[in-house]
């Protein structure tokens, strides 16, 4: 039986989950976890025991000096929880149980049954793990992000995709499908890094699964010094690629392909979650909105022919006759003209 102490009572809680390891390229997933608890001060409430989960030669523990005094700090996997828009009444009140470790060497249905209990006793309403892969993707063009769960309902909800993958798997999977049995809705955001340049860190896939994030659960993320960090290693790698003619030229091949691949996807949909973004670092007190039925959140509309999200289109004017003093002839401002919502934090 696993009893929290000193744990408040959480406001629709969310777990959000990252391991470093084999799911983990280019340290994404697990930077991205650990920028939400540094940014909201995360207060660490449990950690698993060691000795149940890891082999201490493959995942070694580290000794470090504290005020002369020898310390150990041992491979673990720690839960924190951070109140998020609590700082100055902004945003949406939701608070994150984050969950930040390493993939775990043995012992994994334990591991996610262990997990899962912390989930049960803090009324966890859904837990989204955070992955990341290496893929054939340029550098110079924004991270994919793929969102995925087992749960049908949930994926024509969310708009996300039905997990279809066959072969190999991690942690993030494991812990999925443990989800899956217990009756706990779980989500897992998968960024792609590029595989010429998969040492970490990568800040750039790191915004991106953060950004993907605030989509899934419409808060709004404190980025810090993240979006000037991803800038900066895509000018490195930019710098690295101009250095050597054939690396250029294979970026240069990936770029076509991925803008070829991408022409559709230029919907109304994709423009919609990008004006919903703006928004909503505009105003972070509006938080999501409501859906009404043929609608979604933030006034976007949704067509049900085709399923895709539009903003809706301008109310037309009412006619006016001319002021007093007015030229007759003087044309009418137009209004009707949509906020632009400018480039993606960090996406280039």
């Amino acid at each position: 039986m696993i009893e929290l102490e000193g744990v408040p009572e959480l406001i629709d809680p969310v777990m959000v989950a990252a391991f470093e390891g084999w799911n983990d390229a280019g340290d994404a997933a697990s930077a991205a976890v650990a920028h939400l608890d540094r940014e909201w001060k995360g207060e660490v409430f449990a950690a698993l025991d060691a000795e149940d989960y890891y082999d201490f030669q493959v995942n070694r523990p580290t000794v470090f000096l504290d005020g002369g005094v020898r310390k150990i700090t041992w491979p673990t996997t720690r839960l924190s929880v951070v109140r998020v828009g609590e700082a100055g009444g902004k945003g949406r009140r939701r608070d994150l149980v984050l969950v930040r470790g390493i993939e775990p060497s043995m012992r994994w249905r334990s591991f996610c049954n262990e997990i899962l209990g912390f989930a049960h006793e803090l009324g966890v309403e859904m837990l989204v793990v955070l992955g990341a892969l290496l893929g054939d993707t340029p550098h110079t063009r924004p991270v994919p992000v793929s969102g995925v769960t087992s749960d049908a309902d949930l994926a024509t909800r969310l708009d996300l995709e039905e997990s279809r993958y066959e072969g190999p798997t991690g942690i993030v999977g494991i812990l999925q499908e443990a989800c899956t049995h217990a009756g706990v809705p779980a989500v897992s955001l998968w960024a792609a890094v590029p595989h010429y340049v998969s040492q970490p860190p990568n800040p750039k896939a790191s915004l991106a699964l953060l950004n993907r994030l605030e989509d899934l659960l419409g808060i709004s993320i404190p980025l810090g010094e993240l979006s000037e960090d991803a800038r900066a290693w895509q000018l490195g790698v930019d710098q690295l690629a101009a250095e050597d003619s054939e690396v250029a030229e294979y970026v240069q091949s990936l770029e076509e392909a991925r803008d070829t691949a991408d022409l559709p996807e230029a919907s109304g949909e994709a423009i919609a979650r990008e004006f919903e973004r703006y928004l909503r670092r505009r105003d972070p007190q509006a938080g999501p909105g409501v859906a009404g039925e043929g609608g979604l959140a933030d006034g976007f509309l949704r067509d049900t022919t085709s399923g895709r999200t539009r903003p809706p289109r301008p109310m037309p004017k009412e006619p006016r006759g001319p002021r007093p003093g007015e030229d007759k002839g003087a044309a009418e401002p137009s209004d009707g003209a949509e906020p632009d919502p400018g480039p993606e934090d960090g996406e280039s």
